[in-house]
């Protein structure tokens, strides 16, 4: 599991890593003092599980917990037994109180492995199955084939994506970035928040959209630096 620490006290994120390192399910991506860096970072890379304190200056945890990926699993760590009934409000997987018990802290990574566990194995059930050259995804009620050559681009919807073919648009149950794990990398690139392209369709661009037949996408500032480096430097070494 790919797992951020967000405490703005340093003692208390080295606290967490510490005794996170003796599970091998576990691998700290990240260390965030504040909110906002660790929302900055999650736009740009899958986490699995936030340690996630409550009291930090500006964007509380409880306020950031709210706008965390649906799948993204938080355990709150924070000095203040008082907030334990606020937690679960957000479907926070556990709660610990500073000084962490090496007991409790274990108890909360075995609950967050075991519900990841069980998110995995409905998200893979949404793809049900993934071939070299294309995916099967349900909607309306049956399985659909999907070849990859066959994608304009993918629109993420909340829990839903769309995906936009030649001639039909299909859509399903399936998060934005559970679809990009399964594309394959040479073709397909994320240019904003909402938005997987794939790049044998692009016909033009210029600083600051994408145009794919009669369709304009934006590219999202945090995207730019990275799509006009790894798109030319691909184009050019095919």
């Amino acid at each position: 599991m790919r797992c951020i620490i967000v405490d703005d006290e340093p003692l208390a994120r080295e606290a967490i890593e510490l005794p996170a390192e003796d599970f091998e399910q576990l691998t700290i991506t990240g260390k965030f003092n504040n909110a906002a860096s660790a929302a900055e970072y999650i736009e740009n890379n899958r986490v699995d599980l936030i340690f996630l304190d409550i009291c930090m200056p500006g964007t509380t945890g409880l306020e950031f917990a709210h706008a965390v990926p649906k799948n993204t699993l938080v355990i709150f760590t924070t000095a203040y037994a008082e907030y334990a009934l606020d937690s679960y409000e957000v479907d926070a997987v556990d709660y610990l109180v500073k000084p962490v018990l090496p007991e409790k802290f274990k108890r909360a990574v075995v609950k967050a492995v075991s519900y990841h566990d069980l998110l995995i194995s409905e998200e893979k059930s949404e793809a049900d199955t993934v071939e070299e050259d294309y995916f099967f995804v349900k909607s309306d009620r049956k399985f659909v084939k999907i070849g990859f050559t066959d994608i304009l681009f993918i629109e993420g919807l909340k829990d839903y994506i769309v995906l936009q073919m030649t001639n039909r648009r299909i859509i399903t149950k399936m998060t934005i970035k559970s679809v990009s794990e399964i594309l394959p990398q040479r073709n397909f690139m994320r240019v904003n928040r909402s938005y997987i392209v794939n790049t044998d369709h692009i016909e033009s661009f210029d600083a600051n959209d994408i145009f794919i037949g009669k369709y304009e996408i934006a590219i999202g500032i945090s995207y730019r630096e990275k799509f006009f480096e790894e798109f030319l430097h691909r184009k050019n070494n095919r």
